[in-house]
Order: C-alpha cells, then sequence, then structure tokens
C-alpha cells in the first residue's frame, strides 16, 4: 500500500475517533491574556471544552480545587514563568493521576521539555498551536481518560453505606460490627461518617486519631499513602477512621467527600460507611458512589414510618435496587407489628433481621471483643450478611434465629 494511501487511512482513523469521543473538559492556566486566546482557539470545537481559564499561576496551595474538580486535561503556558510552571504541573500530576497535562511555549527546548515530561506532562505544543496539533493531542488525552475510567471501574472497591432510620435504631452496632465480619472476606476499611456525634471507634474498643475531616482537609495531599496514615488497626484486620471528640463547625463538600471515598475505594476491596441517621446533606453523594445501602430501623411505628420516609426519598427510582433493609433487635414473636405490616410500611420486604440479643451486646460492649467475634445470633446474622455482600451465598445453617422470620 503507498505512503499516501497509509495516510490517508490514519487520517481519516484520526478523524473518525475525534468526532465519536466525548468532549474533554479543560483547564487552562496562563497570565498571558493573547497568548490564551490564541491557544483556546485552536482547541475550540466538539473536541474540548474549555471549561475554566485561570489569568494567573495559582499558588501550589490553591491547587486542591482544581485537583480535585471533575477536569479531564490542563494547559498551562510554560513561558511568563517556566519554574512556576514547572511547579504547577509536577503538582497537578502528582497529585491528581487522571489528569492529562499539556504545556504549549514558543520555545523547542530539548531541556525544557525534558523537564517538562519528566515533571509528569503528556503534551508538549510549540506555539502557534495548530487546530491539527490540538486535535491530535486531544485523541491521546481522551484515549487515556477512558483507559483511566475503565481501570477504576475494574479497580476500585465497593462502598458499602448503612444509615438509621432514625436515632439509637444501632446503625453503629451493626456497621462497625459488619465490617469486622467482612474483613475475612477481603481488605475492609470503616469510615465513620457521623461527623457530630459518631462512635465507630468507641463501639470496637479502638483509639484513633484522625478522623475523615482530616483527610477532606487535606486534599492537596490526600492520596493512598496519606489515607492509609489516618488509619487505626483493629485485631480483625479491619483499617478505621474514627469521628471526632467534638461537633464540627462545617460538613466536608461534595468534592472533598468524592475524593476521599474515591481514594479510600483505591486501597481497600470494600470501604463501609456509618452514616448515622443525621447525614441527611451527605445522603444524596453517598447513595449516587454506593454499590449497596443498608438502612437499619427497628420494628416500631417511629422507626417503620421513618423508614418510609427514607425509601421514599431516596429509593423509589433506579437506585431502588441498591437498598436493602435490615431490621435490627428483632424479635421473631412480635404480636403487635407481624412480618406482613413492616412490608407494607417499608413497601419492599425487609433483606435481614438481626436478633434481639442484649445479652452479648451487652458483653461486648463490657469487653471491647466486637459482637462478631464472638459466638452469638447476632454475630452468625451478620456473617450471612458480609458473605452475600462479598458475593458468595450464606450456607444453609439450622439455627435457633432464622434470618427470614
Amino acid at each position: 500500500m503507498a505512503k499516501s494511501e497509509n495516510t490517508a487511512i490514519s487520517n481519516m482513523m484520526r478523524d473518525t475517533e475525534s468526532l465519536s469521543m466525548t468532549a474533554l473538559s479543560i483547564v487552562l492556566i496562563g497570565p498571558d491574556e493573547e497568548r490564551c486566546r490564541a491557544v483556546a482557539k485552536a482547541f475550540a470545537g466538539p473536541q474540548a471544552t474549555i471549561a475554566l481559564e485561570l489569568p494567573r499561576y495559582p499558588q501550589l496551595d490553591d491547587l486542591a480545587d482544581l485537583i480535585q474538580g471533575d477536569y479531564d486535561a490542563a494547559l498551562v503556558d510554560l513561558d511568563p514563568n517556566p519554574e512556576r510552571a514547572l511547579d504547577i504541573v509536577e503538582s497537578l500530576c502528582s497529585k491528581n493521576r487522571s489528569l492529562t497535562v499539556m504545556v504549549y511555549s514558543a520555545q523547542s527546548d530539548a531541556e525544557l521539555l525534558v523537564r517538562c515530561m519528566r515533571a509528569g506532562a503528556r503534551e508538549y505544543l510549540t506555539e502557534p498551536v495548530l487546530p491539527s496539533s490540538a486535535g491530535e493531542a486531544l485523541v491521546r488525552a481522551s484515549a487515556r481518560r477512558d483507559e483511566t475510567q475503565r481501570h477504576k471501574a475494574v479497580a476500585a472497591g465497593k462502598l458499602l453505606v448503612f444509615a438509621g432510620s432514625k436515632g439509637g435504631c444501632g446503625v453503629t452496632t451493626v456497621a462497625s460490627n459488619f465490617a469486622v465480619a467482612l474483613a475475612r472476606h477481603g481488605k475492609v476499611a470503616l469510615i465513620d461518617l457521623d461527623l457530630e456525634l459518631g462512635d465507630a471507634a468507641l463501639t470496637l474498643g479502638l483509639t484513633t486519631k484522625f478522623t475523615a475531616l482530616d483527610a477532606i482537609g487535606n486534599l492537596h495531599r490526600l492520596d493512598s499513602d496519606f489515607f492509609s496514615g489516618l488509619l487505626a488497626k483493629h485485631a480483625s484486620g479491619l483499617a478505621v477512621l474514627g469521628a471526632l471528640n467534638a461537633i464540627p463547625p462545617e460538613r466536608p463538600s461534595r468534592a472533598g467527600m468524592d475524593r476521599l471515598l474515591s481514594v479510600a475505594r483505591e486501597s481497600f476491596d470494600y470501604v463501609v460507611a456509618d452514616a448515622g441517621s443525621r447525614s441527611i446533606d451527605m445522603y444524596p453523594t453517598l447513595f449516587d458512589l454506593a454499590s449497596r445501602v443498608y438502612l437499619i430501623a427497628q420494628v416500631g411505628v417511629a422507626d417503620l414510618r421513618n423508614a418510609n420516609r427514607f425509601v421514599t426519598r431516596y429509593f423509589t427510582g433506579a437506585d431502588g435496587g441498591k437498598l436493602e433493609i435490615v431490621l435490627n433487635r428483632y424479635a421473631f414473636r412480635n404480636i403487635e407489628i407481624d412480618d406482613a405490616a413492616v412490608t407494607r410500611a417499608l413497601t419492599r420486604p425487609a433483606k435481614w433481621k438481626i436478633p434481639d440479643d442484649s445479652v452479648a451486646a451487652r458483653r461486648a460492649l463490657n469487653t471491647g471483643v466486637s459482637l462478631a467475634a464472638d459466638k452469638n445470633p447476632i454475630a452468625a446474622a451478620l456473617a450471612d450478611m458480609a458473605s452475600a455482600a462479598s458475593g458468595q451465598t450464606p450456607p444453609e445453617k439450622k439455627r435457633k434465629f432464622s434470618l427470614f422470620g
């Protein structure tokens, strides 16, 4: 085949790729307004959107929002201040490996190009930047984004969220002991997101130094290594990020929560989030990211009423399949409210029933030995929940208490 034919076919394939790819979201960083306009013009078209323009070099401490933002690529002008620009490139590349960083310059400087590549830049564009050069860079950036997304989809651990229908329903006891049981099936992290009054660590007899807000308050440093340094270790192998000892002055941002959970899922097979019963402002974020949501309730009028509100508000649509209802402290001979009434109130059957065993619960609280590590009906129920969450079928067992009544 002639060389010209090869070139034509290659160009046609490239054009096809460009037309089919989803537009990339780009941040443009450069103090020179005229140069920025010229580069933005070269990148204009259906392949990319300039989502944000920064008319100055940001300080490194100000990069957190940019690093955590929903951007696919960053374009950085080298020439006004190459050293500052290289610092920005290195920081962006080290903190957000899925972000494609491109640089542009009027200089064809081999040494500068090498320094940019070492800092992590993926493209070095020489001015004037032509639309054809910009298009080729965008195709490569799009392919890299798609590969990163595929890798994350395969590698990301499951997020399992526990929420309570009302205070005192036992959501923390169930969530923390479920996490202990699940630790037999893989690497598990338990994050206490009941930021005001959480006590997941206390339930497991642990003292923790750091909290979710320590992670979210350091977004510019938050990666797998930093996250691991915040965790306390339980005897079961479970890693725990506890709650504050005081009520925090403000709630975490959506971007901060996204980043925390993303880093946690990169490091662990399962991330168990104890959202308590008061985290209403966090629920949409958590439920959107969750693989499964466990709603903890007891069989009582107030619990069932609140649980109905919960289901109606968050799980009547496409996400309804994520929800599993757990009846805690369940008495299998409840004359006042039978299973049929519970199902009507919840608009669906309860998936799990945790037996009422006050003796075992009191013993766990007094000894610091988790319920899931003991031999009792509660531990057996939690073991079955953990097996199901890990994709295993709980074994058939003859026991005094049946999970299904």
